[in-house]
């Protein structure tokens, strides 16, 4: 398959579009949503997409999750189960599969393997409270309108 280059100002558009999942990864996105971010189709988009980054939307966003969820799992007291939903999926057993099939192994033995150093670990009740594990819409509002 040959290389496809993107023109500069669709690249803008694609870029938009991953940055907006990087930054969103928690919420519940599909191709639609980042096709509309970008203008374009979806079909469209899902072909540049790869075709630029090598990837598909879907997998891009499957691994921002599950390396958000590394950091979670490695810093925080939270379960497994509070991660997996912290991190935008929906189910535990979609989630242990994925993290395994990308990290080498389960997430609770990566959990236990970093607990196993000793280091300080943030509580959960912290992480959930100041927003670090799932940002919600009114929260990234919230300074915009308070310049107003």
């Amino acid at each position: 398959m040959s290389e496809v280059r993107v023109p500069g100002d669709v690249f803008v558009h694609l870029r938009r579009a991953r940055d907006h999942a990087d930054q969103h990864y928690a919420e519940p996105l599909d191709l639609e949503t980042l096709a509309a971010v970008a203008g374009m189709s979806k079909y469209h988009f899902q072909r540049l997409f790869t075709a630029t980054y090598g990837r598909s939307p879907a997998t891009h966003l499957t691994e921002r999750r599950v390396e958000r969820a590394q950091d979670l799992l490695r810093a925080t007291n939270l379960t497994v189960t509070e991660v997996c939903h912290a991190v935008g999926f929906s189910s535990l057993g979609s989630f242990s599969s994925r993290f395994r099939q990308l990290v080498g192994e389960p997430p609770s033995a990566f959990q236990r393997r970093y607990a196993a150093d000793g280091a300080p670990r943030i509580p959960g009740c912290f992480v959930f409270m100041w927003g670090l594990a799932e940002r919600s819409a009114s929260q990234e509002k919230a300074p915009d309108q308070a310049a107003s």
